[in-house]
């Protein structure tokens, strides 16, 4: 059991040591939760901005004099070796440190992600990303460097791509054949939204207007269906996809195959929905071909009988991420990893007319948003994909609500996540 285990690890004096990036909302929150868990000690906070991180690992109970700004290799290990808790802004001398036994970012900045996941890999380090966006960027090829430098690369549970998976192989193991899977959204979709049109919203939950306007404009969940639909091999209905309103109720005839009334063209698909009652939640809906099991299914609630519906009706995000830490250093289990062959990614779409000099902002923000769309639909618009988006420098006039290309934007070619997508574009 691993529960047993991690307490062994406890008793012994000998807990998983964990290094993350990210001090802001998501970070801090890891930070809290990792304090609980027997076995596992966060032992380096990389951000930059100090101040941050070292009020995350304070408001888990530690003194002051229990955290040590390093920026040197050695004086890191002394701390860690007596105890003490490191923050940095260097997440390569992160990735050095022999105590170490896996690195995570826990922020939605492919750029972060990129950085965090290479510096562990060229450092011999295990990699369990908190960060859906920069494995939808750039996972295929963190993945084959991994695989290469003999480490482990996954997506943790939590995020609903990690959780969806889990549900999918729970499925996959009692013989039932996927139709549909996908999540329900926490709130309306808009489109337009900025994080002046959610600055209330944002203000009452004590989040970010950026990171609110995020998920209601749409693009978090276009990356969280892509990384799902990219480790599964489930495409997108259409463009964006449905995204129909449902219920519990409903949500099995909906997402039927269309031969029998319902939306799904063909098995294996991806979608959302809408609704109070599946918000925040994940779900598969299957094929059910033995008529006995259908019956009994039907009885059990979950489904019409021939269709059924797996719901499970929450994620925890970074709170339950630990247990993927845990299976992948001690079992080496990978949660989620993209396939080798791409199936979808998010198109950057204009919000509003841009012209040459503008500098798009960050998700949820004034300038784009995502839209899923198929690998080959992306290649073939020479879409510029959204992981790519924050910080480039528009060289083109684009129209609102047009593509934005590849065509259209300068990058900085220097960063880690414009070099790894360049790789991984480049893969065959």
């Amino acid at each position: 059991m691993l529960y047993q285990e991690l307490k062994q690890r406890a008793a012994a004096g000998n807990p998983i040591r964990v290094a993350a990036s990210g001090a802001g909302w998501m970070g801090s929150g890891f930070a809290a939760q990792m304090a609980h868990v027997p076995g596992m000690e966060l032992s380096v906070l990389i951000d930059p901005d100090l101040e941050a991180a070292c009020d995350a690992f304070l408001a888990t109970g530690l003194a002051k004099n229990d955290i040590v700004e390093a920026t040197a290799v050695g004086q890191a290990m002394d701390a860690i070796c007596q105890g003490k808790r490191v923050i940095t802004t260097n997440v390569n001398l992160a990735a050095q440190l022999e105590a170490i036994d896996v690195m995570t970012d826990v922020t939605p900045s492919p750029a972060s992600g990129a950085d965090t996941a290479y510096a562990a890999i060229q450092h011999g380090k295990d990699v369990v990303l908190i960060n859906i966006e920069a494995d939808v960027t750039v996972g295929r090829m963190l993945k084959k460097l991994a695989a290469d430098a003999g480490v482990l690369y996954s997506v943790s549970s939590g995020d609903e791509p990690g959780c969806l998976m889990e549900l999918v192989e729970y499925v996959n193991l009692l013989g039932f054949e996927p139709i549909v899977i996908g999540k329900g959204k926490n709130n309306p979709l808009n489109p337009a939204a900025t994080p002046d049109t959610v600055a209330e919203s944002a203000k009452k939950a004590n989040k970010d207007a950026y990171q609110t306007a995020s998920y209601v404009d749409g693009s978090k969940t276009m990356f969280e269906m892509t990384c799902a639909a990219n480790a599964t091999g489930c495409v997108p209905m259409q463009r964006g996809m449905v995204g129909p309103e449902a219920t519990q109720e409903t949500i099995t005839e909906i997402f039927s195959l269309k031969e029998d009334g319902g939306l799904a063209p063909h098995p294996g698909v991806v979608d959302f929905v809408q609704g109070s009652s599946m918000a925040g939640g994940v779900f598969v809906t299957v094929r059910v071909q033995d008529d006995r099991i259908a019956d009994d299914l039907k009885y059990l609630k979950v489904g019409n009988g021939r269709y059924s519906t797996f719901f499970r009706p929450y994620h925890l995000w970074f709170i339950e991420a630990p247990i993927s830490i845990a299976k992948a250093v001690l079992h080496r289990q990978t949660t989620l990893v993209p396939l080798d062959e791409p199936v979808a990614d998010v198109l950057t779409i204009a919000k509003r007319d841009l012209n040459p000099g503008d500098r798009l902002d960050d998700f949820g923000g004034y300038t784009f948003r995502g839209l899923m769309d198929t690998a080959t639909a992306v290649v073939n618009e020479n879409g510029l994909p959204e992981g790519l988006a924050p910080g480039a420098e528009i060289i083109r006039p684009v129209a609102s609500g047009s593509v934005i290309t590849w065509d259209d934007v300068r990058l900085d070619e220097t960063s880690t996540v414009v070099k790894l997508r360049r790789q991984q574009d480049q893969l065959k």
